[in-house]
């Protein structure tokens, strides 16, 4: 079987559009394309009731109540909302704790915060790439109000404990908020089993469409107050004004629905995808190194060096594949991951590390071309370096 090129290996940054999700939202981009505010008639009436049925199937999907859902821009104006809205209660500056493994939408927020003179402690990882919930819960202290620390990271695929620490939080009366963008639809997450209090994440990671997301805040009597960051008509119960973007959350919606229902079937084909093709790569290059715990990690993602090659370079001769070196966000940052710096490596190691991940469409036969254009590649470049 002829393998069509470039192979997508870069599910991690976005995720193409299910042909599923595309035509639930054909109709709303051609003849359902009223106003959800418009109130007075029938275009605006079926808007709305579009959107409704795509919160039911989000909330679905996060086991939560469709009133819990704010919909939002993406994963990256999630995080700010929820961030900078609890900031934003306070007349005076207080304490919040996080990671060092998180991405740029929770730590740069954060960053702005301390310049507003917010304290904010970044609990380290092992060199496995995994929080210890007790480092997070030791680092609580009397002022502290949230806590944020990502579910699964985005460069090295490691699947953090947020159970353990939304549980502690609650002991301490301190909010819990979660980056999930990377682990919504791809691994089990229940926000009202596992006591989550503010949770963000992106259409575009679990193939729906880019530029919408959502933000879960609890309601109920111990609900989450947040300050809105962007007001206007009052959208979204206040919280995100502005009209909404219904194609998008249509597609939200569907995409979301058929995770809930192809999850565990996704997990199982990602898993042994990822074990075949790490079994072939280790096979011609047996000093490969895999970045981050084996488990618990999401299904599809590998991040691997190879000592001796920068990935730069290792990704300039493997054109036939679209692979990458770290976050898409931060891609066009110089300098080593910030992830695999945490982990303990240095930077020309931290420099060399190649993002994989695979999807629910990767093929048997496009995995095992991989392997073997990867193989390929580092034994040419190695041999190269030889002179």
């Amino acid at each position: 079987m002829t393998v069509r090129t470039p192979v997508y290996l870069d599910h991690h940054a976005t995720t193409p559009l299910d042909s599923r999700v595309l035509e639930a939202m054909m109709p709303v981009l051609r003849e359902r394309f009223g106003n959800p505010a418009s109130v007075s008639h029938a275009f605006g009436w079926t808007a709305a009731k579009l959107v409704e049925e795509a919160r039911a199937h989000v909330a679905a999907l996060l086991g939560c109540r469709p009133d819990e859902i704010v919909f939002t821009s993406g994963a990256t104006e999630s995080c700010n909302l929820a961030l900078r809205g609890v900031a934003d209660l306070y007349e005076r500056p207080r304490h919040m704790v996080t990671s060092v493994l998180e991405h740029e939408a929770v730590d740069r927020p954060l960053a702005d915060l301390e310049r507003r003179g917010w304290r904010v402690t970044r609990v380290p990882c092992r060199a496995d790439g995994i929080i210890d919930p007790d480092d997070i819960a030791a680092a609580l202290c009397d002022d502290t109000v949230l806590v944020s620390l990502i579910a699964a990271q985005n460069e090295i695929g490691t699947i953090q404990s947020w159970g353990e620490v939304a549980s502690s939080c609650s002991g301490r009366g301190v909010l819990f908020h979660t980056d999930a963008a990377q682990a919504v639809g791809r691994i089990p997450l229940d926000v009202t089993a596992d006591g989550i209090d503010l949770l963000g994440f992106s259409a575009h990671k679990l193939y729906g469409p880019k530029g919408v997301g959502a933000l879960f805040v609890r309601r109920g009597r111990s609900g989450v107050r947040l300050v809105a960051q962007m007001t206007g008509g009052g959208q979204e119960r206040g919280l995100r004004s502005g009209t909404l973007n219904v194609p998008g959350i249509v597609g939200m919606g569907e995409a979301c629905r058929l995770a809930l229902l192809e999850r565990e079937e996704r997990a199982e084909h990602l898993r042994r995808l990822a074990g075949e093709l790490y079994a072939a790569i280790a096979d011609g290059v047996p000093d490969v190194r895999l970045n981050g715990a084996a488990q618990p990690r999401l299904p599809g993602s590998l991040n691997l060096s190879f000592p001796g090659l920068e990935a730069a370079g290792l990704i300039r001769e493997l054109s036939v594949l679209a692979l990458s070196t770290g976050s898409a966000c931060g891609s066009g940052r110089p300098g080593p991951s910030p992830a695999l710096l945490a982990l303990g490596l240095d930077e020309r190691e931290a420099g060399a590390g190649l993002r994989i991940g695979l999807g629910k469409d990767t093929t048997d036969e496009e995995a095992s071309f991989a392997a073997a254009r990867i193989v390929a590649a580092v034994c040419k470049l190695r041999s190269e370096r030889l002179g």
